[in-house]
């Protein structure tokens, strides 16, 4: 892939993808989604790729969002329009396989598209997350949809509605299941780096099951969710079953969080 606006790398089986633009606080413009585009295409296919971390360079802003100075092209017909989320967001391309975001600086507004579909989210000591959409005459509708599934709808309507008067800080995001774990700057893409290996060591298809099933069951009822999963453990467990020596996996080195 020729990509203009990150930086895509596949080691041992995790892909690190960087938004790097920091020049621009790594808002996303038409090429970013562009390679988006092309990136979700090739971890949903590539085997080799086990789990994706994503993060930001720079030192202000994993992502502020759209970026408002060069916009991105839409389709003249209003009913031909197309949600940019739909080429940023991994779950929209039926990606499976985890998605690590590591949070440093500014999180903000459509950086959202990525927060609300990642399966674990940590985040630096400078971090902050706000929607500044109705600050500037904007409705927050898409971002605010995709958080209401994730934390209460209290403090997603609160982020919505205060705009750019109050920023959630990493110990609040912690509070309230946003984020997992909060590190120094410095250690912050290393441990992200930790984490996936750790998911990638384990069988892919009980990882990519796992992911499939949970947030599949999000649009489904308690009943329908619960019948669907017994077909997903039916069709991946004797995949990844055949991939582990069940007597040498290791149960005595763990860690407590």
């Amino acid at each position: 892939m020729e990509l203009k606006t990150v930086l895509f790398d596949v080691t041992d089986h995790v892909a690190t993808i960087t938004l790097n633009r920091p020049e621009a606080m790594n808002s996303f413009n038409q090429e970013m989604l562009e390679d988006f585009e092309g990136i979700w295409q090739r971890v949903k296919f590539d085997d080799e790729i086990r789990v994706v971390v994503l993060r930001g360079a720079g030192e202000r802003a994993f992502c502020t969002g759209m970026d408002v100075k060069q916009g991105f092209d839409r389709q003249s017909n209003v009913w031909s329009q197309t949600d940019p989320g739909e080429k940023l967001s991994p779950k929209l391309n039926q990606v499976w396989k985890p998605l690590v975001c590591a949070v440093h600086g500014m999180a903000a507004g459509g950086a959202f598209y990525w927060l609300n579909e990642a399966d674990i989210i940590i985040c630096a000591e400078d971090a902050s997350f706000f929607d500044p959409h109705v600050s500037y005459g904007l409705t927050a509708a898409l971002e605010p949809i995709g958080l209401a599934r994730r934390i209460p709808l209290g403090e997603t309507l609160r982020i919505a509605l205060l705009g750019l008067d109050e920023r959630l800080s990493p110990d609040r995001a912690m509070q309230i299941g946003l984020v997992s774990e909060i590190l120094p700057r410095d250690q912050l893409w290393d441990r992200a780096d930790e984490i996936a290996r750790m998911i990638a060591a384990k069988p892919a298809a009980a990882i990519q099951g796992t992911v499939r099933a949970v947030w599949e069951s999000l649009d489904a009822t308690r009943t329908q969710a619960l019948r669907t999963g017994l077909s997903y453990t039916q069709i991946g467990n004797p995949i990844g079953k055949a991939e582990v020596d069940r007597a040498a996996v290791p149960r005595g080195k763990w860690t407590l969080r």
